[in-house]
């Protein structure tokens, strides 16, 4: 079997960021690393799977939604995919600064009761806050 593109990455090479993984179909996967892999400090998954609620609702609500196909986590929990299309990389990281704020002010968890969501008791709002505001600053960096 073929590696898939994200195996193929030397991830000792990758540094917390934005970066453009694949375009295949018509659909841009966007690496959102939060964390330097295989440094030892990783996304807890109570706060990975916070911010996937928080980010994926902001993003689905945002002026992009209709370009967003997907937005989840990574299973190394360094960080997330964001699937689009016909959005370029200056466009997405415009609109990964507008969301980002927009997530930190929500007060509660979209989509967490037992009746939304099939893992309601794990979640982490000032966790997932600690790590959305730690890559808002990498991205200002960009």
């Amino acid at each position: 079997m073929e590696k898939i593109p994200s195996f193929q990455k030397d991830h000792d090479n990758l540094k917390k960021g934005l970066y453009a993984q694949t375009d295949a179909n018509g659909i841009t996967a966007f690496d959102l690393r939060f964390k330097t892999p295989n440094a030892g400090d990783y996304i807890t998954p109570k706060a990975l799977h916070t911010v996937e609620h928080l980010m994926a609702t902001v993003l689905r609500n945002g002026p992009e939604k209709g370009n967003i196909v997907y937005f989840g986590p990574m299973g190394c929990r360094t960080g997330f995919y964001l699937l689009t299309v016909r959005l370029s990389y200056a466009q997405v990281l415009a609109l990964l600064k507008e969301s980002i704020p927009q997530a930190l002010a929500m007060d509660s968890v979209p989509g967490s009761t037992r009746k939304e969501c099939g893992n309601f008791l794990e979640h982490d709002l000032p966790g997932a806050k600690k790590e959305l505001a730690a890559y808002l600053a990498v991205l200002e960096e960009l």
